[in-house]
Formats: C-alpha cells, structure tokens, sequence
C-alpha cells in the first residue's frame, strides 16, 4: 500500500470530502472555534486592518471567513493544495464576497506563492506543517523570506518532540499521536529554530495552548 506524505495528497482525496459536503470536517473541525482562535492569535500579534496578510493552507476559509470582514478590502490572500477545496469555502462560507476577489485564492501545491503581490507583510500556517515532514517547513521559511521583502511576521503551528523521543511515536497533550516519519508529525524545537534561521528568520515558540497540543511559533525576519 502506497504511503503518501499526508492524507491531502492521496488520489481522490478532495473529490471525495467535497462530494460529501465535508469541507469543514477535513481542515481539521472545530470550524468556528479555530477560526476564531487563529483571529485572535493575529490581532494579538498586532495584525491591522491595513495589512497584507497571507493564509497558507487556507482551506475552506476557516479563518478567511474571519479575517475578510477585518482587514481591508483585496488585503486577505490565501494558498492551498486544494483550488476546489478554497472554492468550495468562497462559494458556502464566505459572507463578504466584495472584500475579496476570488483570485486571490491560489493552487500552490509547493509554497512557490504563485502570483502573490510582493506586499504581503503578515503570513500564517496554521495546522499545515503538522502534516508535513520539517523539509517542507524549511522551503516554505526560504521561499516566505525571499518572495516578500516588506514580511514582519509569519506564525506557524507544529507538534514538538524532545530529543530523547524524537524518533518515536508522541502522544501530545490533548491525545494525537504524532509520528517522527508519518503524519502527523512532530520535530525537535532546535530543529525548527535551525531551520528558520537558516532561511534568515528568528523564530521562538509562544506560550498558549492550542487544539491538539499544536504549538505556536513566531518567525521574525532577521
């Protein structure tokens, strides 16, 4: 049986969840809870109507059917695996329609940011990179710091493992178990720190406690 790097890249994958309405249920559940939880996060970490803010994996908008209404019309761009997928969330979830034109939710399937304004100043991943091994962090920190010049924070979800157990399976705090070489996965904290530095980031982790034991981190242009 063929492993695929994360149930979103199997064959039939968004086919199917879309064909059975369940376009909330697959980016992950608690659909109004998490949206509001990721607003927050944002304003917290001192997002403003004016801003540029880019939603990477944004899914069926569960935090874009938030951050529309707040930001200033055309400000909210969004990526993800799926152009069905984001479709699916324009056409059912969001209720402002004329605050974002629908090209501004764009396929990428390998954090290239294809046709992404250069003025994006904020950026989130919020329950992306838990699905994906710590390399597609690392190009996605690279390609974040090279495409948008005026960038001032991107924030980030992953699960965390200790050295002494990074390679086994983890039960995080609120009971998934994630894994060093399928999904989910978790990785070291020096190693995240590493590879945000490397790609000319300062990065650290932020108190709080977040669905499924995820953790929040920070990463600032240096």
């Amino acid at each position: 049986m063929t492993r695929h790097i994360s149930p979103y890249h199997a064959p039939g994958f968004y086919d199917d969840a879309l064909a059975r309405g369940r376009h909330r249920d697959i980016v992950g559940g608690r659909w109004d809870e998490t949206g509001r939880l990721q607003m927050q996060i944002l304003r917290e970490a001192g997002l403003l109507p004016h801003h540029r803010l880019l939603d990477i994996g944004c899914g069926s908008l569960r935090l874009g059917c938030k951050a529309v209404p707040y930001l200033n019309p055309g400000h909210y761009w969004g990526t993800d695996l799926s152009a069905a997928l984001m479709r699916r969330g324009y056409e059912t979830e969001l209720a402002d329609k004329d605050r974002l034109p629908p090209g501004q939710l764009v396929e990428d399937k390998d954090f290239a940011f294809p046709g992404i304004p250069v003025d994006i100043d904020h950026a989130i991943a919020f329950a992306v990179f838990t699905h994906l091994p710590a390399a597609h962090l690392g190009r996605a920190l690279i390609r974040l710091r090279a495409r948008f010049p005026r960038l001032q924070r991107f924030l980030f979800t992953v699960f965390l493992a200790d050295a002494a157990r990074a390679q086994e399976a983890i039960r995080q705090p609120d009971g998934v178990v994630t894994h060093p070489d399928r999904p989910p996965y978790h990785v070291q904290a020096q190693d995240v720190a590493a590879l945000a530095q490397s790609a000319g980031f300062a990065a650290r982790p932020l108190p709080g406690r977040l669905p499924r034991g995820q953790i929040l981190w920070e990463a600032i242009p240096a």
